[in-house]
């Protein structure tokens, strides 16, 4: 039976727009927690949306939310953290802890279905397990999800998503139009991004396919890119193209250091080291996900302009 009561952690993202949109257009119930319900009034306009404020004095506890549904989706995750070996505490707190838990109170409360989004470029390997503390991280969660008895779990890893409103392609398109040259740490690392629709997608078909329960699939588009391409890409595309200046190992690190130092990192050092490491699929995307990947070329160039477009405007209006 396809659950018709979901919850879902992180669903106030990027991600989890797409996500609750689907889950909402066919008439599900939707139940999204948040500690900063301002930035989630999203949910309230679906039909069956949910919006549960966290930092409410009345707030639900996580068993109760479990146990109100059929089933959990957990998009929780963060780029940035502080440091620490193997990683820092908002890692640990993010990838780890509360992947554990989520498990664990699914077991707890007889709620079995669980799908879990991690990250490509996650190490099945223990004794390999990754260059930076959010692929480690990471992989600690996923490990942590398969070592609780009786939930019924599907791991996911999708590689850089990309889509409307992602702070991805957007964030470049936005620099080409204030710099005249992008001077560009680990411009070889290779990437093949998949479409959020198809992410949004494959978290659905996972969720209603009981043949998907117990495995851990890749999620990745039909083309691979150097990071360069990437960025070249980004301001063709958004009508700002600069030249793109690769930049060497140590004047790369300076730049990711200080970047990462900024109140709201573009890139850290954290970053860069997850990029010595391709971020590329083993394979085509699973046949049981029913998901045909959808090329960068087909959705980007109608998304970009119009958010340069509209930052254009807003700048205009506080004139």
């Amino acid at each position: 039976m396809k659950p018709s009561r979901i919850l879902i952690v992180g669903g106030s993202g990027f991600l989890g727009r797409h996500l609750t949109a689907r889950l909402s257009a066919q008439n599900r119930r939707v139940i999204v927690p948040s500690r900063r319900a301002e930035r989630a009034r999203h949910i309230l306009m679906l039909p069956t949306g949910r919006l549960v404020d966290l930092a409410a004095p009345d707030a639900p506890s996580l068993e109760s939310l479990v146990a109100d549904s059929d089933a959990v989706v957990n998009l929780a995750g963060i780029l940035h953290g502080s440091w620490g070996d193997p990683y820092g505490r908002e890692f640990a707190q993010t990838h780890v802890e509360l992947p554990r838990r989520l498990a664990e109170v699914c077991a707890s409360t007889g709620v079995r279905r669980l799908v879990h989004v991690s990250a490509l470029g996650v190490s099945d390997d223990p004794a390999a397990p990754g260059p930076s503390m959010y692929l480690r991280s990471k992989a600690d969660g996923e490990r942590a999800i398969r070592a609780v008895e009786g939930v019924d779990w599907t791991i996911l890893r999708p590689s850089v998503v990309f889509g409307p409103e992602d702070s991805f392609l957007n964030a470049f398109a936005k620099l080409q139009r204030v710099f005249p040259v992008i001077p560009l740490a680990r411009a070889e690392a290779r990437f093949q991004p998949v479409f959020v629709g198809d992410v949004a997608q494959a978290i659905v078909n996972a969720l209603d396919t009981p043949a998907t329960i117990g495995k851990t699939y890749e999620l990745a588009g039909p083309d691979v890119f150097t990071l360069r391409e990437l960025v070249e890409l980004s301001g063709r595309w958004s009508g700002h193209p600069r030249p793109v200046w690769p930049l060497g190992y140590t004047l790369g690190q300076l730049q990711a250091g200080v970047l990462g130092a900024l109140p709201r990192p573009m890139m850290s050092m954290d970053n860069f080291d997850s990029m010595s490491i391709d971020n590329v699929a083993s394979g085509p995307i699973a046949p049981e996900l029913n998901i045909v990947p959808t090329p960068l070329a087909s959705v980007a160039p109608s998304y970009l302009p119009q958010r340069v477009r509209y930052n254009d405007e807003r700048a205009q209006a506080r004139r």
